[in-house]
């Protein structure tokens, strides 16, 4: 699917909030209501846009603590390792990647206590290293179009 610099104006409103009405953001980039719902479903049907999602305070909700881990999996657990890892409910993003560890996570925990508990069970398919997360600099930094900036 093409992605216009009018596809890429709405899903900047999107990406800024999508609770934005289809007239508020066709205000701010002078199209219609029908005209801007009508390239949503597109990039939707396309898997451009791939849903909306609700941003919750994990501190507000009883977690004190977030982390980035690590894990170097041991020889023949990196498969089993990533079949457990969905079951996992502190576990927010999951990513497999290059270098000395097979395994980056972000996760939530209730305390240090939660913690511990957590890296025990971790530590079954390899090495692990805690990184834990003192504030949150960028968050959901918008996707932009930057062939424009060019």
């Amino acid at each position: 699917m093409e992605v216009d610099h009018i596809n890429w104006a709405i899903l900047k409103r999107l990406q800024e909030n999508a609770r934005y009405s289809f007239a508020e953001i066709g205000r701010d980039i002078g199209l219609s209501s029908p005209a801007v719902a009508e390239r949503v479903k597109k990039m939707e049907d396309a898997g451009l846009i791939r849903g909306y999602k609700t941003q919750i305070s994990y501190q507000k909700t009883g977690y004190q603590l977030k982390a980035i881990i690590t894990l170097r999996a041991f020889m023949g657990r990196l498969k089993p390792f990533l079949e457990k890892v969905k079951e996992f409910s502190e576990v927010n993003n999951c990513y497999r990647i290059t270098g000395n560890e097979n395994i980056i996570m972000e996760v939530v925990l209730r305390d240090q206590g939660h913690l511990e508990e957590f890296i025990d069970k971790l530590i079954t398919y390899g090495e692990t290293k805690t990184h834990i997360v003192l504030s949150q600099v960028v968050e959901f930094a918008p996707l932009d179009d930057f062939e424009k900036q060019r």
